[in-house]
């Protein structure tokens, strides 16, 4: 194994070679899985999706996807002390996801813009923020907008 890569244990797709670049850290957690701090962000098998699968439990993985592509408008107003939680000196050092929910029972695909992935590209560390503006929603139907985006 390269020195520079970091083979992680997935449930659906078995055990990945994953570059160190690609390894998150929550210093907190997630809400709801604070216990769990790293993560590796692996590429899905359909595009725009991202997979970020725990390193410490192979059976928990969230499906994200860039929530920029899925609405319009979309913006995040995290507060400056919140961002040096995680070392963000300037807005181009984030990257943001949102988590996708598939529902078992074939509902609708949403995404999370209530609550995004904010990942500090410079070092890797990572938070969810939960935004106050009310205009966005924890179940936002991404599947018209990825047919639409589709088109274009």
């Amino acid at each position: 194994m390269e020195m520079n890569k970091i083979e992680v244990k997935t449930k659906t797709m078995g055990t990945v070679s994953v570059d160190m670049d690609k390894v998150i850290k929550f210093p907190v957690g997630l809400f709801g899985f604070e216990n769990y701090h790293d993560f590796a962000l692996i590429e899905a098998e359909y595009r725009p999706f991202i997979w970020m699968q725990s390193l410490n439990d192979r059976n928990l993985a969230f499906l994200l996807i860039d929530p920029f592509t899925v609405t319009d408008g979309y913006e995040i107003d995290v507060d400056d002390k919140t961002l040096l939680e995680i070392g963000v000196d300037s807005p181009a050092d984030v990257v943001v996801y949102s988590i996708v929910t598939v529902p078992a029972d074939g509902g609708p695909v949403t995404a999370n813009l209530q609550g995004p992935v904010v990942i500090n590209r410079r070092n890797n560390n990572a938070m969810q923020a939960i935004l106050s503006d009310s205009k966005w929603t924890t179940k936002h139907n991404i599947v018209e907008a990825l047919r639409s985006s589709s088109k274009r």
